[in-house]
């Protein structure tokens, strides 16, 4: 009996190790969401809704955290989103700059394969702004300005996408930016500042100040909701005739089944009356495009960006 016993003990314990060990469900731990700028902005508001839902809808802790870049922009940020386990842990909420134009910047470990995408889920309302008492009021006006007069501009990052658009429409127009900088934030205080005479901002950013500054164009692709007025770029440059957007990254190798769940509830998020709200508030577009179209959308992008960055040489 006990040689049967022992050899019963001894054939279990051999099915057991060729058994593959249970992964836990995911979520199993607290999941962060990145968001490469300082709170306050619609990707950042747009993000604590589906860190809110996340956490209502699988009861595991999630929580949204800003890591502005300063001079480098969203870069610092994205690279620890890089740099994380792909398990679904960190989730980059990130603007069309990191995988459009990162890849071709020189940043060690940020290549075109570095991120995965979920989905893009906002239209950001990209403007260029001056003071309502600035001798300007439009893109030619300001040209025609610029070209006897120094005009300080401020953006968010050299390398980012609304700042390229901003000098190729100043090379396009036929003037010289007097001087540019990189800010973590642009809205009212940097205009009635000083800190630059335009700044590339959302309109999100300048809405408390909306009725006494100028927006001299959206670089968007349709007019915003909030300045109906304003052209958008493409209406005066053809050629740079693209918009700005965020959305939800991973690290490459994510699973499937992980991103399916991330996935989920962005999409039910960012359709629900919460998200749709800020969209109606602010004059964004808030939406779920899927991951295959969002890869599309990078693609187009990033031969838009190859025009544009034609028109710098």
């Amino acid at each position: 009996m006990k040689k049967i016993l022992i050899g019963v003990l001894f054939a279990l314990s051999t099915v057991l190790v060729g058994m593959p060990i249970a992964q836990a469900d995911y979520p199993d731990k607290p999941v962060t969401f990145i968001v490469p700028w300082p709170p306050g902005d619609l990707e950042d508001v747009l993000t604590r809704i589906i860190a809110e839902d996340f956490q209502a809808e699988y009861g595991i802790a999630a929580a949204v955290v800003n890591k502005p870049g300063g001079g480098g922009g969203p870069f610092p940020g994205a690279m620890e989103v890089a740099a994380a386990d792909p398990d679904g842990s960190m989730i980059g909420s990130f603007v069309i700059g990191v995988p459009v134009v990162g890849p071709d910047l020189g940043i060690e470990g940020l290549t075109e394969d570095t991120f995965e995408s979920l989905g893009i889920f906002l239209t950001y309302p990209f403007v260029l702004a001056a003071a309502g008492d600035a001798p300007y009021s439009s893109m030619d006006e300001l040209a025609a300005y610029a070209k006897s007069n120094k005009v300080s501009l401020g953006h968010f990052g050299d390398p980012l996408t609304p700042t390229a658009v901003s000098k190729a429409a100043a090379k396009i127009l036929g003037f010289e930016w007097g001087s540019d900088a990189a800010f973590d934030m642009l809205d009212c205080n940097s205009l009635a500042s000083g800190d630059a005479d335009v700044i590339n901002t959302t309109i999100q950013l300048i809405l408390p100040c909306l009725d006494d500054v100028n927006v001299l164009v959206s670089v968007t692709n349709e007019r915003i909701s909030k300045a109906p007025n304003t052209p958008a770029i493409g209406e005066l440059i053809p050629d740079l005739d693209i918009f700005l957007w965020n959305g939800l990254f991973v690290p490459a190798g994510t699973p499937q089944d992980v991103k399916d769940k991330i996935i989920a509830v962005a999409k039910k998020s960012m359709l629900g009356d919460k998200a749709q709200e800020v969209a109606t508030n602010s004059g964004a577009l808030v939406y779920w495009m899927d991951a295959d179209a969002s890869d599309a959308q990078i693609q187009k992008d990033k031969n838009t960006m190859a025009t544009i960055a034609g028109l710098l040489e």
